[in-house]
Parts: C-alpha cells; sequence; structure tokens
C-alpha cells in the first residue's frame, strides 16, 4: 500500500524538495501551502482552517512541517509584539496545529512518520533572530515531548536542524546575517535542498525504525551539540 504524506510548506524551497523526493519514492504526496499551486491553500497558523483541511483530506501517513517564515532580523528590543508573536504562529503554533490533527489517525492505525523542521538557529541562537531562533528551539521541544508521547504506538516523530540552506526563504534574510550564519559551517558552503530532502525522506520511511524524538543535524558540520 503506497503511504500518503502531507508536506506544509510544499510549493517552495525545502518543502518542495523534500515532496518531490517523496514522490520519487512512490509516495502519495499533498501539498499544502498559503501560496498559490499548493494542492490545499491554508494558513498553518490557522487552527480552524488547518482542523478542516486536514479532516477531509483522509488517511495521513507522514507528516512533514516545513511551513516557516525568518521571522525578524533584528536585535531583540527593536522587535515589535506582533512581529514576534508572527514567527512564533507560523513556526511553532503551525507545527502544533498540523501534528494534533494528524495524530489520533496515525495512532489508530499504528504506523506513522512526522518529521518537523527546525533550524541550527535553534540550538546555537543567531544573532538578530532571536524570534526564529527561540520558535525554532520550541520546535525542538515539542519533538522530544510527542516523540515520547508516542513512542510505543508505532508513530516516530523526528525534527531536522538545517544549517543555512539555499532557499527561497533566505532570500528575505538581511546579507550580513546571512554571511555570518555560512561563515560558521566548517564545509564553507550553503546546504542545498535536495540533501534535506534526502534526510527527510529517509525519517520518514521504514529503514528509520529504533529513533524518535531525536534531532537530526544537517549543518555541514556546524553542529556543536
Amino acid at each position: 500500500m503506497s503511504r500518503r504524506a502531507l508536506v506544509t510548506g510544499g510549493v517552495s524551497g525545502l518543502g518542495r524538495a523534500t515532496a518531490e523526493r517523496l514522490r520519487a519514492d512512490g509516495t502519495e504526496v499533498i501539498t499544502l501551502d498559503r501560496a498559490p499551486g499548493a494542492d490545499v491553500v491554508v494558513d498553518v497558523a490557522d487552527e480552524d482552517a488547518v482542523a478542516s483541511a486536514v479532516a477531509g483530506l483522509g488517511r495521513i501517513d507522514i507528516l512533514v512541517n516545513s511551513a516557516g517564515v525568518i521571522g525578524p532580523n533584528q536585535p531583540l528590543w527593536e522587535i515589535s509584539t506582533a512581529d514576534w508573536d508572527r514567527t512564533f504562529a507560523v513556526n511553532v503554533r503551525g507545527t502544533f496545529h498540523l501534528c494534533r490533527a494528524v495524530v489520533p489517525g496515525m495512532r489508530e492505525r499504528g504506523w506513522g512518520r512526522i518529521v518537523n523542521f527546525s533550524s541550527m538557529a535553534g540550538k546555537d541562537g543567531n544573532p538578530n533572530l532571536s524570534a526564529y531562533s527561540a520558535a525554532k528551539a520550541a520546535v525542538i521541544a515539542l519533538t522530544k515531548s510527542l516523540g515520547k508521547e508516542l513512542a510505543t504506538s508505532g508513530v516516530l516523530v523526528h525534527a531536522i536542524a538545517p544549517a543555512v540552506i539555499d532557499t527561497p526563504m533566505n532570500a528575505a534574510t538581511a546579507p550580513e546575517v546571512l554571511a555570518h550564519i555560512t561563515s560558521l559551517i566548517p564545509m564553507r558552503r550553503v546546504g542545498r535542498a535536495e540533501e534535506v530532502a534526502e534526510l527527510v525522506a529517509w525519517l520518514a520511511s521504514d529503514r528509520c525504525s529504533f529513533s524518535t524524538g531525536a534531532v537530526h543535524d544537517i549543518s555541514g558540520g556546524r553542529a556543536t551539540y
């Protein structure tokens, strides 16, 4: 039986690369994005819209929470409450909304894979990206907790923590911030979206069987813990 995957943020960047890689494995992929061109056009921050959309999709075996925003490129003391809240609404509440919507069905069927996109920023904290860094740290904690809650259910939950990757989202990152975080990568280059998608494909498969609640770095050697 073919698996069915739901990939948020699936229209561009890491989400699009992930959707293409999963399809190469024979997985039926449904993309969810607020951008036109997605199979389901929904803002992941909208609780009711997410619940309604997922309820209408039927069986979801694999969830990839790729939707995200970089948030404000400013020192913390200059960030508005609205910008802080929007960064958390997409990156954290969006992940929560989707996990909550798909987990009951996965538990009932006794099989599921959830991959949440965090970031090296969630581990190290990037200067002038405090909202993004804090939100991605929250995704790590959410993943660890949910992984333990589902550990005996057949549903495995992971987070990935990429360093800077060549995606459209980073076009919104200030050049000096982008240069700083690239300089921290021992391989001295940014990552490619297809490299991240390959890791996601393994985590979303039966090949991954004795790991859950874990954070998998894909950072060109940047990881410090």
